[in-house]
């Protein structure tokens, strides 16, 4: 994830791209892919000309908004292929 220099360390970027966005919040990029077609993750941001990316805010209130284990799942993606859950809780 590219960083402007003229943003102190303390303060994160509140726009970033899809891999960045997928890694928050604990997804292989397909699968953050499928849960935004699915509406489950929140759709990208036009930032400019050719470029998209997805607010941090938007992320944390999909993430919110997940059920808890032993909850109905709607229509989650079904697996998360790529990443390793074998320590997931």
């Amino acid at each position: 994830m590219a960083r402007n220099s003229a943003l102190p360390h303390s303060l994160p970027p509140r726009l970033i791209s899809r891999e960045a966005a997928a890694a928050y919040v604990n997804l292989s990029p397909n699968t953050f892919d499928l849960m935004v077609e699915q509406g489950t993750m929140p759709k990208a941001r036009i930032v400019s000309a050719g470029r998209i990316a997805w607010d941090v805010r938007e992320l944390d209130l999909s993430v919110d908004a997940l059920p808890y284990k032993g909850q109905p799942v709607g229509n989650l993606a079904a697996a998360d292929e790529g990443w390793d859950d074998a320590h997931a809780a």
